[in-house]
């Protein structure tokens, strides 16, 4: 048990020294080599953990796509109040804050490796599932209390991520602070006009 702990707690050192590495000279140039000598060990312990280079790369897309699950992360007090809490996750799901948790860059750098591995593609399918799913509970438990008109859950919360995907990609290439501000709370605006709120309301940033 120790043990296993132990090369867990190595592993992900060794991952978010790449993350950083990645973020700063692209994924594509950053080796193991590399990530050895920024962590002063010698490259043949981040071979112990990481057989592969190929290996490293999915504990790579593994950490940044756990990082999604941040999206639910709601303030203590609105864990009670589905409506505060859903639009809290709408906020989340729009917001500089949110966006600043991934590198563009490195993000689309290990996304296209989808069309090439298709375990790298499962795994991106299988997280971005499972959060529509989450976002579908929370969207059926406000139609169960009377907070939303919507009437298809599922279609809802895929027609956010669709936006919240497309949203990004081109935001991304968007350098003008305030142009990216006032597209970002435009997308949010639309998010919870497709919730059909009994109530509609945006919350500040």
């Amino acid at each position: 048990m120790g043990r296993k702990s132990l090369k867990e707690t190595r592993q992900k050192e060794i991952i978010k020294e790449f993350y950083k590495l990645a973020k700063k000279e692209g994924l594509e140039n950053t080796s193991i080599a590399k990530i050895a000598k920024k962590m002063e060990i010698n490259p043949s312990l981040i071979i112990h953990y990481f057989q592969t280079r190929e290996d490293l790369v999915y504990g790579l897309i593994e950490f940044i796509l756990d990082k999604y699950q941040l999206i639910y992360k709601t303030s203590p007090k609105k864990t009670t109040d589905s409506r505060a809490a859903l639009l809290e996750i709408i906020d989340n799901l729009f917001s500089k804050k949110w966006n600043a948790l991934f590198d563009d860059g490195l993000f689309y750098s290990c996304y296209s490796l989808t069309f090439r591995e298709a375990k790298i593609r499962d795994s991106y399918k299988k997280l971005l599932d499972s959060l529509r799913e989450k976002l579908g509970q929370y969207i059926r438990q406000c139609m169960e209390e009377g907070i939303l008109l919507a009437d298809n859950v599922e279609a809802v919360a895929d027609s956010i991520f669709v936006l919240v995907d497309g949203a990004y990609f081109y935001l991304s290439l968007v350098s003008d602070k305030k142009e990216y501000e006032e597209k970002l709370n435009k997308y949010k605006e639309q998010a919870i006009a497709l919730l059909c709120l009994s109530e509609v309301a945006v919350l500040p940033d």
